[in-house]
């Protein structure tokens, strides 16, 4: 599973970087005055918003296909068990 994560991961991180990409030549296209550190500060934020947003859903679906949820409520029954 640790393995499986981890190359999700590395995809995720790719998509993060093409959307901050995109970000970037959108804003930059938008006014030609902009300086650098607003470029910079437009990569950084959109990259690790869509990457942190990404792999938190990312954990919360192998959480839930491994069985780990079940395993920490026990108690706790769905409506297929009623």
């Amino acid at each position: 599973m640790k393995q499986r994560f981890w190359r999700i991961f590395r995809l995720l991180a790719l998509l993060a970087a093409v959307v901050a990409a995109i970000a970037v030549v959108l804003v930059g296209a938008g006014d030609p005055t902009l300086h650098i550190n607003m470029l910079i500060a437009t990569a950084l934020g959109v990259f690790f918003t869509v990457l942190l947003g990404t792999t938190l859903m990312s954990l919360v679906f192998l959480s839930a296909e491994s069985g780990h949820d079940e395993a920490a409520a026990p108690h706790v029954h769905s409506e297929e068990d009623e």
